[in-house]
């Protein structure tokens, strides 16, 4: 079979973003019509207005937004890495944001304004940038970034489980562990204001670099010959990853997989290049995280399923299958 045309392959990927969007919007526990949901967004009319504007709309645009910016993100830092089990979570970023959240709920900041503990998480995912950045020095290597990564990511996780360890509140340990789980449920279009600059600036200099990365697959001796800045680029993912990821996760809360799932899926699709990879790894996490919420809104409403779980469950098996693919492999 041939090989789908990369043109066509985002087309279609962006036509299944778009019908999961719309899909986010119409599906909830409220009975409206279709035609009374759609027609709410744009005039007046009372509580589905409320519902679709206020409950609704944030869910769908921020679904897309954080699932583009994982996909985006792991593509980059596998792309950049040169290693297929690189995401975010390699540098900390999401491990980080979550200590900056318990830090808020058990201090109770959370309690003072909706947006304490976004960006209490948001501060701590750039803390953390700062410190990889710190910690891996000038080098133009992976390693020590993901050597400086994890020593923060241990770090940070630690300190975490020290603090759900010492809560003597049962209720901000429970809040805690809900968070870390990850939802897109109760978000407002205050929280998609705060995130969506963020995750904008962050996939906008992360476009920038992909000439670099196709560079990059030739060997860091060829593209430095080539005359690119590889301490430059490496400072530019890292804090454009910082900024995209940790403004996802300040208002989500932990969502892993989509970021290791979504290119390892594409990348037979797309051939070996890169900078194709990130722009299909972008909707395919938009995708993938909008078709998990949807799933978690039609899978035992009533219980609140979180998010992080349905994506869990997803993306485990997958590496499952990776692993038997591998031996296979070997053992020809």
């Amino acid at each position: 079979m041939s090989r789908l045309s990369f043109p066509a392959l985002l087309a279609l990927l962006a036509i299944l973003v778009a019908a999961l969007f719309v899909g986010s919007l119409l599906i909830g526990p409220s009975d409206l019509g279709i035609g009374r949901a759609l027609a709410a967004l744009f005039v007046d009319d009372g509580a589905a207005t409320l519902v679709m504007r206020e409950i609704r709309l944030p869910r769908a645009i921020l679904g897309v937004c954080v699932g583009a910016t994982l996909g985006l993100s792991g593509a980059v830092l596998q792309g950049w890495l040169r290693n297929p089990l690189a995401d975010a979570g390699v540098l900390g970023i999401g491990s980080s944001a979550a200590l900056g959240a318990v830090v808020a709920i058990v201090s109770g900041l959370a309690y003072l304004s909706p947006l304490a503990l976004p960006l209490s998480a948001l501060a701590g995912a750039g803390l953390a940038a700062i410190l990889v950045f710190a910690l891996a020095g000038r080098g133009e290597g992976g390693d020590s970034l993901i050597l400086a990564g994890v020593a923060v990511a241990s770090l940070t996780s630690a300190l975490t489980a020290l603090t759900l360890n010492l809560s003597a509140n049962p209720f901000a340990t429970l809040e805690i562990v809900f968070w870390t789980m990850g939802s897109l449920g109760d978000r407002s279009l205050d929280h998609v204001a705060l995130a969506l600059p963020f995750m904008a600036i962050g996939w906008l200099l992360l476009a920038g670099v992909g000439r670099s990365l196709d560079a990059m697959t030739l060997g860091a001796e060829t593209a430095s010959s080539l005359g690119l800045r590889l301490g430059r680029i490496r400072a530019i993912i890292l804090f454009s990853t910082a900024a995209a990821v940790g403004g996802a996760t300040a208002v989500t809360g932990v969502v892993g997989f989509v970021g290791l799932v979504v290119p390892h899926v594409l990348r037979p699709l797309v051939g070996s290049r890169p900078s194709r990879l990130m722009a299909a790894s972008a909707l395919g996490g938009a995708a993938l995280l909008t078709m998990a919420d949807l799933t978690v809104r039609l899978i035992l409403p009533s219980r609140d399923l979180k998010l992080g779980v349905v994506t869990a469950i997803v993306g485990a098996p997958f590496f499952f299958r990776l692993i038997l693919h591998e031996r296979r492999r070997l053992m020809r």
